[in-house]
């Protein structure tokens, strides 16, 4: 053999051993963390999992067992788009300037009364955003930025283009039948207490055909980093669930909550501007249908993310998944006499929130640290090991991940407007705090302690005027940040 020959025997055997080290070395690079987020629409800490004694959830009560459960994570403003853009932008409503949700035309031609944040931060990243510009697969099912529930189901609602490779907008029998919705205002559903139980099955309803659509994306996109954000519109108006569903529920077992002396004469005013005329003339039969109607929404609305977890443990990709499973508000249910959202108490500014981070190693707890939705922007990036931006209003709440008893805030903020008047409400470890234009519509202490049902004002008590002090020295910063 020439030495030609040599040298070329030689050098392609080095090359062949140097791809194989280096096919060894990238076989045994941690592959990136992918992440299923599951948010629920107007859904409450009406579950099993946060205590819930009527209320059926097997599979989130399920993911609380495999991740950390928050016991006091709260919203920034609870109402959908404001919500939602907060959460998603990592950013706080004040700064995103996206404050209702109210949709206008002039001479025919759309105009959002909820600004797109674009206008206002046309530069900033959004957290789906930041995943697809680090090579993950970025799509959207169903409901993640505002929609207009029903009307806009089956839309592209109030997206944003550069959060997503790809989206879904599914829109099932639930829309098509909305003539048989039973509305308090016949023919409105949207803000209004309505209800079906329809004669359909799980599959043929929204919430089933994104779902089934998730499911699908999990086997296409399987073998890459993906963000996958699936948004379920139950339980929000109308509360539409197969009948099955209702039976669980039966009308009998159904107690209403009882009201304070406060609640009954509305002190202060402003606390109670979510109140609608419609509503405050229900009879009790009444309401106990639209509780049993809400509950049965939310039971079917967890059968559905059971689907779509059992894809993901089905496809083997639980251990290198995070999920996050969450709300975009709180929600009443006849609770200080009122229905839905838009109040600062307790019941509307509180979610459920549960978070699956592979090797977290408090998973399988609960905390009771204080979390605030625009934490979930800087969380997910540290989890996945993502440079998150500088400007974020949240902060990471990896160390609670690791160990329960960990805290990083000291409060939780959320803000409301009525009309002129704004109110921002400070939830403490074991306070909540509320203040009304600045003092001059009132404002409102609980001791969530010794009273977490928010029964007894505190506020004018002379004891509490130093803590009141304090606390409104916090809202009034956090306010001008």
């Amino acid at each position: 053999m020439s030495c030609y020959v040599r040298c070329c025997a030689v050098l392609t055997l080095w090359f062949l051993s140097q791809s194989f080290t280096l096919a060894i070395a990238a076989d045994a690079a941690p592959r990136p963390r992918n992440v299923l987020f599951l948010i629920a629409d107007d859904l409450n800490c009406d579950l099993h999992c946060y205590g819930h004694s009527q209320v059926r959830s097997p599979n989130i009560d399920a993911l609380a067992t495999r991740g950390v459960r928050f016991e006091r994570a709260y919203c920034q403003y609870p109402l959908c788009s404001p919500s939602r853009t907060s959460l998603l932008t990592g950013r706080r409503p004040n700064r995103t300037r996206v404050l209702t949700n109210a949709r206008t035309f002039i001479r025919g031609v759309e105009n959002t009364g909820s600004p797109h944040f674009r206008e206002f931060i046309p530069d900033t990243v959004t957290l789906p955003q930041l995943f697809r510009n680090h090579k993950y697969f970025s799509a959207r099912v169903g409901k993640l930025y505002h929609y207009a529930v029903p009307a806009e189901m089956g839309t592209n609602g109030l997206d944003d283009d550069a959060s997503w490779d790809f989206v879904v907008n599914p829109a099932g029998r639930d829309k098509a039948e909305e003539n048989k919705v039973f509305s308090l205002i016949p023919g409105s559903y949207g803000g209004t207490l309505s209800w079906l139980a329809s004669q359909g099955s799980d599959a043929e309803q929204t919430d089933g055909l994104i779902a089934t659509a998730a499911i699908s994306l999990l086997e296409e996109h399987q073998h890459e980093p993906f963000f996958l954000a699936v948004g379920f519109f139950r339980p929000h108006t109308p509360y539409v669930s197969p009948e099955n569903y209702f039976e669980h529920y039966p009308l009998s077992g159904i107690d209403l909550p009882a009201l304070s002396p406060a609640d009954v004469n509305r002190e202060p005013p402003a606390a109670y501007k979510s109140a609608n005329r419609v509503q405050d003339k229900m009879s009790d039969e009444l309401r106990r249908q639209a509780i049993q109607a809400y509950w049965a929404s939310i039971e079917f609305m967890d059968a559905q993310v059971g689907r779509v977890v059992a894809a993901l443990d089905r496809l083997g990709l639980a251990e290198n998944t995070v999920i996050v499973m969450t709300s975009d508000h709180g929600y009443h249910m006849y609770e200080h006499g009122l229905w839905q959202k838009r109040s600062l108490f307790e019941n509307s500014a509180r979610v459920p929130l549960i978070i699956c981070a592979p090797g977290a190693a408090a998973n399988g707890t609960s905390t009771a640290a204080l979390v605030e939705l625009v934490d979930l922007y800087p969380t997910l990036a540290e989890v996945c090991g993502l440079p998150a931006p500088d400007y974020l209003d949240g902060v990471s709440q990896w160390p609670v991940l690791q160990k329960t008893k960990s805290h990083v805030r000291e409060h939780a903020l959320t803000q409301v407007r009525h009309g002129k008047i704004d109110g921002y409400s400070l939830r403490t470890p074991r306070y909540r705090y509320s203040l009304w234009d600045s003092g001059k519509s009132g404002q409102q202490l609980y001791d969530m302690e010794a009273d977490p049902e928010e029964t007894h004002n505190l506020a004018d008590e002379p004891q509490h005027a130093e803590l009141i002090h304090k606390l409104r020295t916090t809202i009034e910063q956090e306010a001008a940040r």
